[in-house]
């Protein structure tokens, strides 16, 4: 079974995040995408403190009825520091027969030099990187930290890069829905509509739950 891996704050969940998943459950031909609420984001702090058990309904509302989505509270249950590489060890633990697919955007790419234990991650699954259309990575090997760049050799004719171990990354190119977290977040703190860029139901939840009007 091929199986994709999609984490994030999911601080709301919203249009893109089910954009990207629908693209790489295409272009990859996945069998399953898991979305994993983090628990602890380890790079920024929580912005309005939101609970996971609020993220976690979101994503879970924004997925019903999604063949092939679903959801895994995996990093509440571990506790500590949602660090992607300890979530990924999981998934292969509990699925080691399987392909394992992590999704991230072109931009977590560039800076995956930063993220703990980053190296321990090639071997354990493959990558799928969602490029936005106007900023794609002209130099996919040169993009990878120098102290991996060695351990990964170009396809010529797909632009994936292979790791010595068998696993790859491959780039995909998103449909543009330029969408932030932020935006959405201060749009529904001032009772804004915003349907246009989350599931109706999850914009319902948000309004009912008042979970950004500390945002103002």
């Amino acid at each position: 079974m091929r199986i994709g891996l999609l984490g994030g704050s999911f601080n709301p969940v919203h249009n893109a995040h089910l954009r990207i998943a629908v693209e790489a459950q295409l272009a990859c031909r996945l069998d399953r995408i898991i979305f994993i609420p983090a628990a602890d984001p380890p790079h920024k702090p929580l912005a309005g403190n939101v609970s996971f058990e609020h993220r976690s309904k979101m994503v879970s509302m924004a997925i019903d009825g999604r063949a092939g989505f679903e959801i895994s509270t995996v990093e509440a249950e571990r506790g500590g520091k949602s660090y992607s590489v300890d979530t990924i060890r999981t998934f292969r633990e509990q699925f080691p027969g399987d392909d394992l697919f992590f999704i991230i955007g072109g931009d977590s790419f560039l800076e995956i030099g930063t993220w703990n234990r980053y190296a321990e991650i090639f071997p354990l699954c493959n990558l799928i990187v969602a490029e936005r259309p106007g900023c794609l990575i002209a130099d996919r090997l040169e993009a990878l930290p120098d102290t991996v760049r060695g351990l990964f050799s170009l396809d010529a004719e797909s632009g994936s890069l292979m790791h010595h171990s068998g696993t790859s990354i491959f780039f995909i190119t998103g449909t543009p829905l330029d969408l932030s977290s932020t935006e959405i977040r201060r749009l529904a703190a001032s009772g804004a509509d915003i349907t246009r860029y989350v599931p109706p139901n999850v914009a319902a939840y948000i309004s009912q739950q008042r979970i950004y009007d500390k945002c103002q």
